[in-house]
């Protein structure tokens, strides 16, 4: 029992059997009892009436052993599909009939002593017996028969019908059957149903599992085509195939980092290991040395870059925390700050800054060191995509306990279906990709990330031309 198909199908099936065993039980014995109440009930009634008749026969002052009255029982005998037998106080048969007919032998015999003893005891009886005469047990009522004597009245004899237990247990077999038949065809048809029900539930997942199976093997255009299912499994499916589209998203994006990266590091190397050797074999002149050492110290330090963009981004994958600690700082000094390191690069491509800070220092909450790389990231960013000759916009505006910090560029704009991806991890824009020889696509993300950690938010708009990044730090003061 280790596939899922045949547990399932296992416990219907047993749990349609045992309600059928059960409700087999409980049918055989209710019918049984109700059959026996209820031919007890009409014996009891009969009884009753044939007593009532032989006190009547016997007040008019005839005799039961009359046989127009013996004739006329034997009648209602056959009628009502009973026995019917008289006796006296000492138990003495005076007429009997079997199938409806006098069995003239009968008369004078006595009916066994327990049966008269019941009657004299309790001037009822019911229960089985052969009565002394019968081949066979049956089921047997009697009743006394009183008559009215002196004003008052006076036992003269008992009266016992009694109907063939075979015959009943016949009528109920042939009811039995009849249930057990149903039974069994309602069984089967359960079990077919619990068959089919069973495998059109595991077939599915059987397809899902062989499809997971080889998605994780590198497979990863495969999807799982059971989605159209409104139940669970229609849900399962379609989560696999959202997971799948993810998965193969990043995956797609990784095999573009890695290709990114590998670029982006050889070209340096080759860079830094061309020129050294250039240096070191005499090819470079002694007048032109400086130049080239200046060409490999900036091509180490954009090594040194992109490794530190690697291992920050590793680190934070890793579930390491990019923000460290939460202490008072100067937003307008970090801003600063970073302007003048970036100063190279911002003059080398004839760019004006137009720094709007504040005149006295404006306390934020947040790690100073990550929010300091925030503002890096956001004015590099600028300085790369900002074209030659416009101004970079750097500003600080408070409102509602907030700190709002606004960089500004003037270049290419932003396509707004790529407004929604562009912090993601490895999204690298048209623009980027035409103008960003550098980036791999890190920079926006590792900037998100920092935010998200600080509980802070950032927004980008991009029109006519102006990108705009807007993050925010909550007041210290």
């Amino acid at each position: 029992m280790n596939s899922m198909f045949k547990r399932h199908f296992a416990l219907t099936a047993g749990m349609i059997l045992i309600s059928f065993v059960v409700l087999a039980i409980a049918f055989t014995t209710l019918s049984y009892q109700y059959s026996i109440r209820d031919q007890k009930d009409g014996l009891e009634e009969k009884s009753g009436y044939v007593a009532a008749m032989a006190a009547q026969v016997v007040t008019r002052g005839d005799e039961l052993q009359d046989d127009a009255f013996q004739y006329y029982l034997g009648a209602v005998a056959r009628l009502v599909d009973t026995d019917v037998m008289l006796c006296d106080t000492e138990g003495t048969i005076l007429f009997a009939s079997n199938d409806g007919y006098e069995v003239p032998e009968w008369q004078g015999r006595t009916v066994p002593t327990e049966v008269l003893a019941a009657l004299t005891d309790s001037s009822d009886y019911e229960g089985t017996s052969d009565l002394g005469v019968f081949n066979e047990a049956r089921l047997v009522c009697g009743a006394p028969v009183m008559v009215e004597q002196g004003g008052r009245n006076v036992l003269y004899g008992y009266v016992l019908v009694s109907v063939s237990v075979e015959n009943m247990t016949r009528l109920w077999q042939a009811f039995a059957s009849i249930f057990l038949f149903a039974a069994v065809a309602v069984m089967l048809v359960a079990f077919i149903s619990s068959s089919i029900s069973s495998r059109s539930l595991t077939r599915p997942l059987k397809e899902m599992t062989d499809v997971v199976r080889r998605f994780g093997m590198g497979e990863y255009d495969l999807r799982v085509k059971e989605t159209d299912r409104k139940d669970e499994v229609g849900e399962l499916g379609r989560a696999f195939n959202n997971m799948a589209d993810a998965i193969a998203l990043n995956e797609q994006k990784r095999s573009e980092f890695v290709t990114n990266i590998s670029h982006e590091l050889k070209t340096p190397m080759t860079t830094i290991a061309g020129y050294a050797d250039g240096i070191l074999d005499g090819t470079i002149p002694p007048e032109r040395e400086r130049k080239y050492l200046q060409v490999i110290s900036d091509e180490t330090r954009r090594l040194a870059r992109l490794v530190r963009r690697m291992l920050d981004m590793s680190k934070f994958q890793s579930g390491g925390d990019m923000v460290l600690s939460q202490t008072e700082f100067d937003i307008g000094e970090t801003l600063a700050q970073v302007l003048i390191s970036l100063e190279g690069k911002i003059n080398g491509r004839g760019l004006d800054v137009d720094a709007r800070l504040p005149d006295s220092p404006l306390l934020v909450w947040g790690d100073p060191d990550a929010v300091a790389q925030v503002c890096y990231n956001l004015v590099e960013n600028a300085a790369k995509f900002a074209h030659p000759g416009t101004v970079i916009g750097v500003s600080v505006s408070t409102r509602g306990g907030k700190a709002y910090i606004a960089i500004r560029d003037t270049g290419e704009t932003i396509p707004e279906e790529e407004l929604p991806l562009i912090f993601d991890r490895l999204h690298k824009s048209d623009r980027s990709r035409s103008l960003d020889k550098e980036g791999v696509g890190l920079g926006l993300y590792l900037v998100k990330s920092i935010l998200n950690d600080l509980k802070e938010t950032i927004t980008v708009t991009s029109r006519d031309g102006v990108t705009e990044f807007v993050f925010t730090l909550t007041l210290a003061r």
